[in-house]
């Protein structure tokens, strides 16, 4: 990790200490005040670290949501499958969780207690004026951060500025909060960031510093914040106003990481990567100075830090078979088929593939796809360096071992997957199967493509839909980085002269295969308000997995060397048949509900605060998200 985290105990929510011998020599850690730690430059810092450690989110984006969602993310799109209430449209207000009302420094709440303390008592401090400011925008921007993790959950939620006591009845009644309205609570967020970017360096100049918030994150962020309160979810009623705002905010974030050195990762040949020169792949395994990493928590790969030494991601995607992996968010097929062909055409229309009933074949789903898929997905049949083998092959066939076809055995041994594919991304093919619990992968919670990709859809939606200007432009960038084709015309597939609904249909598609299985397409689809469109898909309201077997039956499995050394080609046009046959919500129908598109808040954060008034569409609630 490049910012040197170090867990300390909280003292009276915020003071924090360290056993650094200069600060020994000042304080006594037994009965240090915050007048004494918010003097010394080195607790300072180590306080602002400690709200770094608490709020960064980890691995997927999880805890990017505060720890507010009713429900973990998997299996809320098309990405992967998951069961829960939600998914199964029973969902009550009482299946939520906490907002995080209650009494604690590690809840929502508590956590903000812990940043609004330390603005606070930073602002009390005798440090210099430019470097406590330097300290409070740090503070701002993650207290922004949390924020918007509600509100985006939610709609406005209480909006707490200054440490409020904490103990006894007295203090509890007085400290009842109701909801802010939502514009309030954007404004509140809008206006920590506009003060985060004035503070913040466009770049650390120090290399010890990697990983703390720039001008341009906050700038992004903001984008990322702005560009929501401008989709459908908040903004029915279309108000320009709010996407030229949205616009505004990440065209600044890209003049102000210009600044900073960042931009999109266009280095190739790591490899970590497994040894192609495809940027999309390589730029997970750049850590320090890493043009892509707009915002990133960084990961360590021994176990003697006390603080994210190492992340289990690399871990849980692989195979089980492997002896080495757990199998995790496997893709389903409905995804699979958002990527296009490598000239940038959608699967209806290229050249590639191209069926006589205007579809490609579904025999060779895998051949001449964007380069993104096998940088993602990996499938039957496809080259996957991993545990340090080069040219591992990966194999999920079955094969039937009667003449009816209702018994079969699978060419894994153990842990199958049940969609038809594992997932590829940020992999490391040169770790060693002992070492990938401890991966040291970074996670990019914003990377530069986001920033392009919030332009061009706002730009979209203000009619700046020329073929110099930003939605075309920043999606032919991004293209051209993964390594779609340029095509004559050099668009990338793009087709001049799109209009509104089809850019935006580009721009989402585009979004969900450059930001694949990154904790973002749920909070896409909320935003533009398809999720339920998506799951509840022409009333199959189910996702689907694919079955590669052999043709003949009864068969025995291939043999290793005959496999291995046949041609994909040759194998799927003579040997396998692929069906769309495995409907993987058995148990029920998926049925997401409209009042989902703002979640209720939970009952007993209610009898915690009784000045919290329900969200519209739960429990006769009187409260509207959209004011």
């Amino acid at each position: 990790m490049k910012i040197n985290y170090i867990i300390f105990a909280a003292f009276a929510g915020a003071v924090l200490f360290s056993s650094c011998k200069k600060v020994l020599d000042k304080v006594d850690v037994g009965k240090g005040t915050a007048e004494q730690v918010y003097s010394d430059s080195i607790l300072t810092k180590q306080s602002v670290d400690y709200i770094y450690g608490q709020n960064l989110p980890t691995w997927g984006g999880n805890g990017a949501d505060g720890g507010t969602i009713p429900t973990s993310l998997t299996g809320l799109t098309d990405e992967t499958t998951g069961d829960n209430k939600f998914l199964q449209g029973v969902a009550t207000s009482a299946d939520e969780g906490s907002i995080g009302t209650s009494n604690s420094n590690s809840n929502f709440y508590g956590k903000m207690r812990i940043i609004n303390t330390f603005i606070r008592d930073c602002r009390a401090g005798t440090l210099p004026t430019a470097q406590k400011n330097r300290f409070i925008a740090q503070a701002l921007f993650f207290r922004a951060f949390k924020y918007f993790s509600m509100v985006r959950v939610y709609g406005g939620v209480p909006l707490v500025l200054t440490p409020l006591s904490s103990v006894g009845d007295e203090n509890k009644l007085a400290n009842q909060q109701p909801r802010a309205s939502t514009s309030a609570c954007i404004a509140q967020i809008t206006a920590d960031l506009d003060t985060a970017m004035k503070y913040l360096p466009a770049k650390w100049p120090n290399t010890n510093d990697w990983g703390r918030i720039t001008s341009g994150a906050a700038a992004a962020f903001k984008g990322r914040v702005l560009l929501t309160w401008a989709s459908p979810q908040f903004n029915p009623s279309n108000d320009q106003t709010r996407w030229q705002a949205a616009y505004d905010a990440s065209t600044k974030a890209i003049t102000l990481l210009a600044q900073g050195g960042f931009g999109l990762f266009t280095s190739t040949g790591n490899s970590a990567a497994g040894g192609g020169s495809n940027a999309y792949a390589n730029m997970w395994f750049t850590e320090v100075n890493n043009p892509e990493a707009v915002m990133v928590t960084g990961y360590n790969t021994t176990t003697s830090e006390q603080f994210r030494n190492g992340n289990n991601y690399d871990k849980s995607v692989r195979p089980a078979y492997l002896g080495a992996g757990g199998s995790s968010s496997q893709p389903t097929w409905d995804f699979v088929k958002n990527y296009l062909m490598k000239d940038g055409k959608d699967t209806l229309t290229s050249k590639y593939g191209k069926s006589a009933t205007g579809g490609y074949s579904l025999q060779t789903f895998w051949k001449n796809r964007d380069p993104r898929f096998d940088w993602t997905i990996a499938y039957n049949g496809c080259t996957w360096p991993t545990l340090n083998v080069s040219n591992y092959k990966l194999w999920t066939y079955v094969y039937y071992t009667n003449a009816g076809k209702t018994a079969f055995k699978s060419t894994e041994i153990s842990g199958q997957t049940s969609t038809g594919f594992y997932l590829r991304k940020a992999t490391n093919a040169t770790t060693n199967a002992s070492d990938l619990q401890y991966s040291g992968t970074d996670w990019m919670e914003i990377r530069y493509a986001e920033v392009l990709m919030n332009q061009a859809e706002a730009a979209a939606e203000l009619g700046r839909l020329g073929v110099s200007q930003e939605a075309y432009a920043n999606i032919i960038a991004i293209r051209k980085r993964a390594g779609i084709e340029p095509g004559t015309d050099a668009l990338y597939g793009l087709t001049a002269g799109m209009g509104h609904d089809e850019m935006i249909n580009t721009i989402m598609n585009e979004r969900a295969v450059e930001f694949a299985y990154e904790g973002k397409r749920f909070w896409d689809l909320q935003r533009r308000k398809l999720t339920q469109t998506l799951l509840n898909f022409e009333n199959r309201k189910a996702r689907y997995g694919i079955t590669i077997s052999l043709k003949n039956a009864p068969a025995t499995d291939y043999a290793l060397a005959t496999r291995e050394t046949a041609s994909l080609d040759d194998l799927y046009t003579n040997t396998f048949e692929v069906k769309v046959n495995r409907k993987l919500d058995t148990k029920y129908s998926l049925n997401w509900q409209n009042n989902y598109l703002f979640f209720a808040i939970p009952p007993n954060t209610i009898s915690n605060d009784p000045a919290i008034v329900q969200t519209n569409g739960w429990d006769l609630g009187g409260f509207d998200p959209l004011k």
